[in-house]
């Protein structure tokens, strides 16, 4: 055989089989599962989840399907959205973190611009239902979580301030009030605890995987307050915050909003925060620091339910 016949051979020729191409459907679900993560969605889950437990203590029923799941997608869209440029604006700060490093703006896998777009779609799409189909105090409430976490969280606090979880909070705290808006057309007094609630528990949340991070946060150069301040004075915040928080739980049934059983429930999962800001201030481990985050999460969605459940029962 000539070598210009054994240059040309395919791999057909030699009964191997070349490597598949991948598939449409596989591309389309590779591509889809990018986006979606842009979202932050179990971020995104927690948000809406209570925001539709604003909605439900909005009324002494049931407000209805149509409001509820108007208000609880337009709100899921605009929160997505506001992720997603959330990604873009700190994609270079996500490719030096190991936690954030796979994420499709900080790999570059899904460009600035189809970013852009992706947000505009959601929160373009989110706007309209809220508005046509809820109500214009939620859209433009909703707005402006999105204009303050995206944007003067984003951009002005996060890169400036060790304060930056505390000051920016203040966005992260609104679903209830969004969900609640929904329903009632306004933002009365008990929703406003809701969102003090929120507001209250995310340094604890957040400084307690910011400390066992911190290496990556020093990586990264955002001035995260494990970095500026130390782990001591960090740890000495997160105790602080977890007793305002244990605090701010009682004041919905100091006012009257909730009954007995929001009460226990309270005091019990505020036994465990409470344990758990202890541990991070006086004997820190990144593995205390992680669980502690964990249970967060865990804590405040139990919590809402338990407001939830005590609104539904019959006076006691």
């Amino acid at each position: 055989m000539s070598n210009y016949k054994v240059a040309n051979l395919d791999t057909a020729d030699l009964g191997l089989s070349a490597p598949a191409a991948p598939s449409l459907a596989r591309q389309c679900a590779s591509m889809c599962s990018q986006y979606w993560t842009l979202t932050k969605p179990r971020i995104t889950m927690l948000t809406v989840f209570c925001a539709v437990i604003g909605s439900l203590l909005a009324s002494s029923g049931f407000p209805g399907w149509r409001v509820l799941v108007s208000s609880a997608s337009g709100i899921w869209l605009l929160a997505g959205a506001a992720f997603a440029v959330n990604c873009l604006l700190e994609a270079r700060v996500d490719a030096r973190m190991a936690r954030t490093a796979r994420r499709a703006t900080a790999s570059g896998s899904v460009t600035p611009l189809r970013t852009v777009l992706f947000s505009l779609a959601l929160g373009g799409a989110g706007a309209a239902l809220l508005y046509t189909q809820v109500n214009a105090l939620t859209m433009w409430l909703t707005l402006g979580t999105f204009v303050g976490y995206a944007f003067i969280y984003t951009l002005l606090l996060k890169p400036n301030t060790p304060q930056n979880i505390v000051i920016g909070g203040f966005a992260g705290a609104m679903p209830p009030a969004l969900g609640w808006a929904a329903v009632a057309g306004a933002v009365p007094l008990e929703a406003w605890l809701l969102v003090l609630i929120i507001f209250l528990w995310t340094p604890p949340h957040f400084w307690a995987l910011a400390m066992a991070r911190r290496d990556e946060y020093a990586r990264s150069g955002l001035p995260m307050l494990p970095v500026t301040h130390g782990m001591a004075h960090t740890g000495q915040q997160v105790w602080r915050y977890s007793i305002a928080l244990a605090a701010g739980t009682a004041l919905p049934w100091a006012v009257g909003m909730s009954g007995p059983f929001y009460l226990a429930a309270a005091v019990v999962l505020n036994a465990v925060f409470l344990r758990f800001g202890w541990l991070v201030h006086k004997h820190y481990s990144d593995r205390i620091a992680m669980r502690s985050f964990a249970w967060s999460i865990v804590y405040l969605a139990l919590l809402f339910a338990a407001l939830l459940v005590d609104h539904y029962l019959p006076a006691w």
